[in-house]
């Protein structure tokens, strides 16, 4: 079965929001590295959603965060704060996955939630604008 490029970008698009609201439920049951994960591979989807729009392509995690600032922070499509965010995601989620004796707050990550969401929601409006 072949995909067009407007299946895949809304296919990873409602994999973004999908593994947004897994975010939501980890953070309910207090499983802060999974929360953590979620809300990073959320932005990582809505990115990559983005970045099949756009025909770049970017093959590995730090490959999709170079990509990310480069073709989104330095051109100003979003706003330096939502490079700092996702570059803040993949941190903890690189510290999460691969480090002993990591410890993250609640209330820390609990903060990240209207970030995040508002990240995504301005990627799949660019992918949108972009279009016409």
């Amino acid at each position: 079965m072949s995909f067009t490029k407007e299946d895949i970008v809304n296919y990873r698009l409602g994999r973004a929001r999908e593994t947004y609201s897994e975010a939501e439920l980890m953070l309910n049951g207090k499983k802060l590295f999974a929360t953590v994960n979620r809300l990073y591979y959320a932005v990582f989807y809505a990115a990559s959603a983005y970045f099949v729009q756009q025909d770049l392509k970017a093959f590995t995690h730090s490959g999709l965060k170079s990509a990310f600032n480069k073709e989104l922070v330095l051109t100003n499509k979003i706003p330096t704060s939502d490079g700092q965010l996702f570059n803040q995601l993949f941190s903890f989620r690189q510290d999460g996955d691969y480090k002993d004796f990591v410890q993250f707050e609640q209330a820390q990550i609990e903060q990240l939630f209207p970030r995040v969401k508002t990240l995504i929601d301005l990627l799949e409006n660019l992918i949108i604008s972009e279009l016409t």
